[in-house]
């Protein structure tokens, strides 16, 4: 689309379905209100816990209700605000539900000190006696585990407390770089013009006019480099963050903080780092073969998501919808039934682009709400096999929200990419097999490669920058935006080696 439209333009069918969570902005406001209103009597339990199984349960009851409830009006304020960054109303929502989200965690700050007081043998003791807390058990062996980083319940609350002040790098760089930022528009081979926005990038740098690749390439990058260091001061601003929440918790290292709540040894990130290292040259040869088959003298970041056929598939989001359902047949009738109902009926997706949308796509719901999916879908390949990862997301939580008890109800961020990526590789395999059109055939692996090359290139090359960012900043040195830049250009440089 060469323009963007306004958010008022966007039929309501392609709209993420809000009016199912709350019926109106007024509806949320009430309930907002209503959980500020009921936070003393979560309060109310501290202190209390070590009276018995009863009193325990109780406690647990009170506050995974109110932390449901929080988590539905942060959803719906976040979401509302990622739709549209411009709207003003949405902001102010968001900034409200953050605030209230960080008084929820405060407010129940206690808890996990309080159950280390008791001690595991009488906790145990408790999970046999009172039935209410016979899903806990694994809860409590694995607080346990963590004892050594549990301070106490005051240090505790201080630190829930910081959770909506320390949301603040992101925030401001959400909002300058979403709703603040005006992309120049891009000029077409012919003289066309097409709108560039957060939403519109990808579909122009997946498309064949090189020199409208370039341009938006060139165009997008500047506007962020006039502002890199504003921007380069809040990314050093949530890494020190990261650091005091590494120190005030005991740990190690901020590496170390970051997996030891999933319980995943250090030595496993830095084998995956020496293994995508190691396999550098595969990517090298890989570039050397997309600059050949598009037949440029040079290979361009620009130019690693060009088409390289001119033929590649246009879909409809209802045909998209209706290739991922055949894909995932292997998954079972309800689960087919189920995605088809969400996308096509229930409105689980923020389908198309708009002025003010944010970057990138996400799933996002709470225990009682869908699963909604926020997307740009640019009616390709790739925005069918975005709509397929994400779904993957969806499905993980509604069958998780379904199957699992609140305390078990947020699957972790450690296997979190498994179900949409393997989403992804069903429907794929399914594509490949139903349509042997050499031109359909070649848009499915540029698909597959953008994929691999996002997983396996572009994110442990950004996990090596986050990790060397990290250590100088536990080491006392400084971070600036020249010396964060040329970090990163070094690790691309590495990377691409002389191909691109």
């Amino acid at each position: 689309m060469p323009k963007i439209p306004a958010r008022s333009e966007i039929d309501p069918k392609y709209t993420w379905n809000a009016e199912s969570v709350f019926k109106s902005p007024e509806e949320w406001q009430i309930e907002a209100d209503a959980i500020l209103a009921a936070i003393p009597a979560v309060k109310d339990f501290q202190g209390t816990l070590s009276e018995g199984p009863a009193v325990l349960a109780n406690a647990l009851e009170a506050i995974e209700v109110l932390q449901v409830r929080a988590e539905r009006v942060y959803m719906y304020a976040g979401f509302s605000y990622n739709v549209d960054t411009t709207d003003q109303a949405a902001a102010a929502m968001a900034d409200k539900a953050g605030g209230i989200y960080g008084q929820v965690v405060a407010a129940s700050a206690y808890l996990r000190p309080e159950m280390l007081e008791i001690g595991e043998q009488a906790l145990r003791q408790w999970v046999a006696a009172e039935p209410r807390l016979s899903a806990y058990e694994h809860f409590i062996h694995d607080l346990f585990r963590k004892q050594a980083h549990v301070r106490s319940s005051e240090v505790e609350e201080i630190l829930g407390m910081l959770a909506d002040p320390f949301g603040g790098p992101e925030s401001s760089t959400d909002m300058l770089t979403n709703a603040d930022f005006k992309f120049p528009p891009v000029q077409t081979a012919n003289g066309d013009e097409l709108d560039l926005t957060q939403g519109s990038l990808r579909k122009i740098l997946s498309g064949p006019d090189r020199n409208a690749r370039q341009r938006a390439w060139t165009q997008y990058h500047e506007t962020y480099l006039v502002h890199k260091n504003t921007l380069a001061t809040n990314l050093a601003t949530s890494i020190k963050q990261n650091v005091f929440l590494m120190r005030a918790r005991k740990h190690e290292s901020t590496l170390e903080m970051s997996l030891f709540e999933n319980n995943i040894d250090t030595a496993v990130f830095h084998n995956l780092i020496d293994v995508f290292k190691k396999n550098l040259p595969v990517w090298q040869r890989y570039f050397e073969i997309r600059r050949k088959a598009l037949g440029v003298d040079e290979l361009h970041p620009y130019d690693l998501w060009a088409p390289l056929n001119a033929e590649s598939p246009a879909l409809s989001f209802e045909q998209a919808v209706d290739w991922v359902c055949e894909g995932l047949a292997p998954m079972g009738e309800e689960y087919v039934t189920t995605v088809r109902k969400g996308c096509l009926e229930e409105r689980w997706v923020d389908v198309y682009p708009n002025q003010g949308k944010s970057n990138g796509a996400f799933s996002w719901g709470s225990p009682g709400t869908h699963p909604f999916i926020m997307m740009s879908f640019n009616d390709d390949m790739l925005g069918l096999s975005t709509l397929a990862h994400e779904l993957g997301h969806s499905m993980h939580s509604y069958l998780t929200w379904q199957n699992q008890p609140l305390a078990y109800s947020d699957y972790s961020l450690f296997i979190a990419e498994v179900a949409s990526n393997f989403n992804q590789a069903l429907v794929r395999g399914y594509l490949l097999e139903s349509n042997s059109d050499e031109n359909f055939q070649i848009a499915v692996i540029e698909e597959a490669m953008s994929n691999f090359f996002r997983y396996f290139f572009i994110m442990p090359t950004l996990a090596r920058f986050e990790l060397e960012i990290h250590e100088r900043v536990e080491k006392g040195q400084a971070l600036t935006a020249d010396t964060m830049m040329t970090l990163m250009a070094d690790l691309f440089a590495e990377g691409y080696g002389d191909t691109v």
